[in-house]
């Protein structure tokens, strides 16, 4: 197994530095699994999200689940990452002080990974506490 970077994932995805993409998809296309972690993923759609590239809620449903059908491609815990996936597709807008905001893919995350750690700990989640409003439409997040 190998573990990749963001910027790694990222050329791959992009396509934006010829010299760099083709040694980036040689990466992903030899036999070894390609591990990409949970921060290298969330640095991954925040930058997908940032002005230069501003890709828009379907954008990053797609990216993520064409890393999850790669073959070779894993995840520090699969499941969670399934798991945030659907809950940031099926989130509804909900109205903050500062306007219409939806779940973060981050957020739905934490809360899946949370639930994983706890369980491998022999535990339960009470809760994941956030102040964030959107956030809260998450089973399982609460306000401190």
């Amino acid at each position: 197994m190998i573990a990749v970077d963001t910027n790694i994932v990222l050329r791959r995805l992009l396509g934006d530095d010829d010299r760099q993409v083709a040694r980036a998809r040689k990466l992903f296309e030899m036999e070894q699994r390609v591990l990409i972690t949970d921060v290298v993923l969330v640095e991954t759609i925040r930058t997908l999200r940032g002005k230069r590239y501003n890709a828009q809620r379907d954008d990053i449903i797609a990216v993520v689940a064409s890393l999850l059908e790669e073959p070779n491609v894993i995840f520090e815990d699969q499941q969670a990452v399934w798991s945030a996936l659907n809950e940031y597709a099926a989130a509804r807008s909900v109205k903050t002080a500062n306007g219409n905001k939806t779940v973060d893919f981050a957020d739905a995350l934490i809360v899946y990974k949370a639930q994983a750690c706890a369980k491998e700990l022999g535990e339960e989640i009470e809760a994941v506490y956030t102040f964030d409003q959107a956030a809260l439409e998450i089973t399982g997040m609460k306000v401190p």
